[in-house]
């Protein structure tokens, strides 16, 4: 009981800044997750299409913000697991704009979960998009 009490001393001077990053990253993820899921085609689960790497200094930097962005939307979705929004729907989105071996299998067991599959497909149906072919789909086999 003692350790609990200490730890919300402690945590007490950033209690207002912590409901503000909860509210910013509710409010981002509201708004985000839509917009990127309805920019991923239909077919994006069961195509094995590879990007072409670009090793440029112009590609690099975009790599470096891709990956960035990646593990910002990878640490927010994780915290959406206990607080308010979407978590697994954040933390597909963070896999699907990063870059790391095994990506495709990860996005691909991730969309495979029901709950996952069925709110992504809901929200593209909201704006009258085709839905997410599932990734086991016999009829959409690679």
């Amino acid at each position: 009981m003692v350790l609990l009490e200490s730890l919300y001393q402690t945590l007490l001077p950033w209690l207002p800044l912590l409901s503000l990053i909860g509210f910013v990253m509710a409010l981002t993820s509201t708004i985000a997750l839509p917009w990127l899921l309805l920019r991923i085609p239909a077919e994006y689960f069961v195509s094995r299409a590879k990007p072409k790497l670009d090793r440029s200094p112009l590609g690099w930097l975009i790599w470096l913000l891709r990956n960035s962005v990646a593990i910002v939307l990878l640490i927010a979705g994780l915290l959406m697991l206990v607080l308010p929004g979407q978590g697994l729907l954040t933390i597909l989105i963070a896999i699907g704009a990063s870059t790391f071996p095994g990506k495709y299998r990860l996005e691909r067991a991730i969309m495979r979960r029901q709950t996952v599959f069925k709110a992504a497909n809901w929200i593209r149906a909201r704006y009258h998009r085709s839905p997410i072919i599932h990734p086991d789909d016999p009829d959409h086999r690679p």
